[in-house]
């Protein structure tokens, strides 16, 4: 390894990148163009879901007491359904996901302590329905045990756990920083090695003193550069825009180093194997897409499918965004460095794959 060779080769790859518009967004921009629009999305607003509610006996205290109930539980915001609607007609035709009838002999039966029958429709694909089934069951196990008079025996004592997560926009944060870093070293390298073949770049590096290593030393230390930079802005925009509670934390720079590491190993691969840039860019999207939405850029993996969840171990962004996690928003160093450690040895992997495959020569 000579330093003036990597540092030569750094100068002309960084200058060629900062004078690529189209590299620049999707390192730095499109990270933050998802942080905006997820982060006003769910940052910030009402967390009530809708629950239309049709009272068919309106005039008694009982019926107003049980809507009253919904109302504070602070899951639902209540719409009121006209008492002369056909309730399926009504679904229909205003796409409601979660709908309740309280029946017009409400009040009598209860007083009479006979089975109330309350009605409740839902669409079950949709999460918003299943909280306000939530809020439906629990007012009903609270009415049925006034109405009982039963005594309480189990007490909760909740006691807040201390932790700068304060809402959905600190766990977007760790997730699109390694998004960037997977985006930036797969397809980069994907990128750019399909074109130098193409090109017979390549063919003219192997006359020149710089060797492989050199090169690909230069091309980390880029993209590990471009990586703090988009850590920094993501961060800076997060505390700004939406009040994020994350700081920058030193403990991420390995895991993040190592990310950048494999992923330009994994990018050098997958433009190797490919046979021209069409091919390269099929296989850079293959590789990427399923690690985006798995892995839990956009969402916490909990809260996906067991399937799923399974599924999402077997990638390697996982345990980057894992371990980010763990240290920026709950400040668990342990669990950062098992992920760091999981990640090392995958970006090793890909290393020694990459070293096989990827050659200055035309095959």
């Amino acid at each position: 390894m000579r330093l003036a060779n990597i540092k030569a080769d750094f100068v002309v790859y960084a200058r060629n990148f900062l004078r690529t518009r189209s590299a620049l967004f999707f390192t730095l921009l499109f990270p933050i163009i998802f942080l905006l629009v997820f982060g006003a999305i769910f940052s910030g607003g009402s967390t009530k879901v809708p629950l239309s509610v049709q009272n068919l006996n309106n005039g008694s205290a009982i019926s107003l007491s049980f809507v009253s109930a919904l109302n504070s539980t602070g899951l639902v915001t209540i719409t009121a359904v006209p008492s002369n609607a056909n309730i399926q007609t009504y679904i229909n035709q205003n796409s409601i996901d979660a709908a309740l009838v309280i029946p017009a002999d409400f009040a009598q039966e209860v007083a009479s302590s006979q089975n109330v029958n309350i009605s409740f429709y839902y669409n079950p694909s949709q999460s918003s329905a299943q909280t306000a089934e939530q809020a439906v069951n629990l007012v009903i196990q609270s009415f049925n045990f006034k109405i009982a008079n039963a005594t309480p025996i189990i007490h909760a004592y909740v006691s807040p756990v201390s932790t700068t997560a304060v809402g959905y926009i600190n766990y977007l944060i760790p997730g699109l920083i390694g998004f960037s870093v997977l985006t930036a070293g797969v397809f980069s390298m994907t990128n750019i090695v399909s074109s130098y073949k193409k090109e017979k770049i390549f063919r003219q590096l192997s006359l020149t003193p710089l060797t492989k290593g050199e090169w690909m030393v230069s091309k980390f230390t880029w993209n590990a550069i471009m990586a703090v930079v988009a850590i920094v802005l993501m961060i800076s925009v997060g505390d700004l825009v939406f009040g994020a509670g994350i700081t920058f934390n030193l403990y991420i720079l390995p895991i993040v180093f190592f990310g950048v590491f494999g992923f330009i190993s994994l990018g050098i691969v997958a433009g190797s194997i490919s046979k021209n840039e069409e091919t390269a860019a099929i296989i850079g999207n293959v590789i990427t897409f399923p690690m985006m939405f798995l892995a839990g850029t956009f969402f916490p993996v909990s809260s996906m499918p067991m399937y799923l969840q399974e599924i999402a171990k077997f990638l390697p962004l996982y345990y980057v965004i894992n371990g980010m996690n763990a240290i920026m928003l709950f400040g668990n160093v342990p669990g950062l460095l098992f992920n760091t450690g999981i990640v090392a040895a995958i970006s090793l992997a890909f290393f020694f794959i990459s070293m096989r495959v990827f050659s200055w020569k035309e095959s």
